[in-house]
Formats: structure tokens, sequence, C-alpha cells
């Protein structure tokens, strides 16, 4: 258990598949020494961290129909779909506290992913990093290009992590975790096709230029990074925890049947394999 590390992809609202994993994980008191996300990933995390069992299906499934949360009048208002000040500030601070103290007090390490706009490279922030900032550099790597704007920290200028590095197994290892539980939120033959509108990258990025190949080749980077953990399955070092099946849950997803369903389906999943899990910790 002290050796194996947990990884988590982001999705956007396809995040509640992650949630109902994690809520089964809390359920049955399972830790781990090492935690890195990616976006929504990073998200659902924070609050496994600090031990808050259903937090995540309380923000992000009972909260998603207020258009606060995610709706064209945010964009139209704020150039951003997701209202970032009422997901990282609001709702945290105000409607569902985010246990800061459990999270700071409790052992092992977070490292959430972030895009560097400036290098075009990841960037991670470990545990001892965050301290009270958590929240902020949760909504960078939440922040999906063209509908959220960047967000400035301590010199950087940081974007959603799925960019430069959408499943952070290889960082993971890099850490010295030569085992890792991943989490997915797409099905197992999902393959993420290269963008129509990679041709108007440069354009639109041109404030920046770094960023605008990353989005055009990140169809590459996401196949080879899921190609590389499923050698890793069949060496033993990798369990995958995906959705056993298709549902239609978009990235930007309002419907709340819809996202109770994705969450109930990772809580099922994880139970499902549990067995495999404990023999896979030892």
């Amino acid at each position: 258990m002290n050796q194996v590390g947990l990884v988590l992809e982001g999705g956007g609202m396809r995040g509640l598949y992650t949630a109902g994993v994690l809520e089964f994980f809390m359920e049955h008191e399972l830790y781990f020494p090492y935690v890195i996300g990616v976006s929504a990933g990073a998200c659902m995390a924070a609050s496994y961290l600090s031990r808050q069992k259903g937090r995540n299906k309380r923000v992000n499934v009972d909260l998603v129909s207020d258009p606060r949360f995610l709706s064209f009048r945010n964009f139209i208002a704020r150039r951003e779909l997701f209202g970032m000040d009422f997901l990282f500030d609001m709702i945290p601070n105000q409607m569902v506290p985010f246990d800061y103290n459990r999270f700071e007090k409790e052992k092992g390490n977070f490292v959430v992913v972030t895009t560097d706009c400036q290098t075009g490279e990841a960037r991670y922030f470990e545990k001892q990093e965050l301290g009270k900032d958590i929240l902020k550099i949760l909504r960078a790597s939440s922040s999906l290009p063209f509908i959220a704007p960047v967000v400035e920290h301590n010199g950087f200028t940081l974007l959603d992590g799925g960019i430069s590095d959408p499943i952070p197994i290889k960082k993971a290892q890099q850490e010295g975790y030569r085992k890792n539980i991943v989490v997915m939120t797409k099905e197992e033959e999902y393959r993420l096709q290269k963008s129509k509108w990679s041709g108007l990258f440069p354009f639109l990025c041109r404030k920046y230029p770094k960023i605008a190949p990353l989005l055009a080749q990140r169809y590459r980077l996401y196949n080879e990074t899921v190609d590389f953990i499923k050698e890793g399955i069949k060496e033993g070092n990798v369990l995958l925890i995906q959705p056993s099946k298709e549902l239609a849950v978009k990235r930007i997803e309002r419907n709340q049947q819809k996202l109770q369903d994705l969450y109930s389906l990772g809580y099922k999943d994880a139970k499902q394999q549990f067995q495999q899990i404990q023999l896979f910790l030892k």
C-alpha cells in the first residue's frame, strides 16, 4: 500500500465517475500515500483527501442546476461557461464548506497538474505548496481553454493540466510509485480524435503561442498515454478503473439524473473491483 499511487484523470462533469469511485474508497478507508489529479480529478480528490463523504455529490449533482454553476449566462457575462468564482469560492467557503484543516493534517502527498501557458509544460503543485491556495490551484487545473480565463499565481500563468499531462501516470512513476491505480472517466474503447478546430488554435491562442501546438497534438498525447497505461496493466504495474459501460454524459453536462447515474456507476465499478484492488495493494 505504501508504494501504490492513485492517478486521476479529468473530464469536466464526467468527473462524477471518479467521485463515485472515491466515495467507495472513503467508505472502506482506502487512502493512498500519493494522489495526483488533473482538472475534475484533482477537484474530486480534494474532498476525498479531506475525508468529506458525500461532498462531491452535493457539489456536483445537487448544485449543478444553479445557473451560477454552469450556463451560457456565465459565458456572456464573464466568458466562462463554468462559474469559477461560484465553484472555487462561494461553494467551498460558504455553501458546502471544504475542510481545510482536515486536508492539511492528513498524511500523504497530493499533486495537482496545471499547464504553464508561457512554457507549454506541465507544472505540478505538491501538497506543501498548496496551503490556503489550494482552491486557486484547483481552479487553474480546471480552467479549460476558451471557456475559462487563465489563472495567475506566483508569477505563473496557468490553464487546465489536461492540456500537457492528461493522465499523469508517468509523473507518479517518476516520483517513485511504480505501481498505480488509475481512474479514467472514458470507457475502454475511447480514443481522442483530432480537433476539427486545430487550424484555428494559433489564432485563438496568439497570446500564448506555446499552447496552440499542445492543443493541436493533444489527441496524440492522450492516446499514447492510454497505450502506456495498457502496457502497465500487462506488466502488472497498473490497475485501471474506468466506466464499465458507456453513459451519455458530456464534459459539459447539467442533467442531474445523468450525473447521478455516472456517480453511481463509479461507485459500482469500484465495488466490483474491490477484491482485485486489495490483491493489487499487497
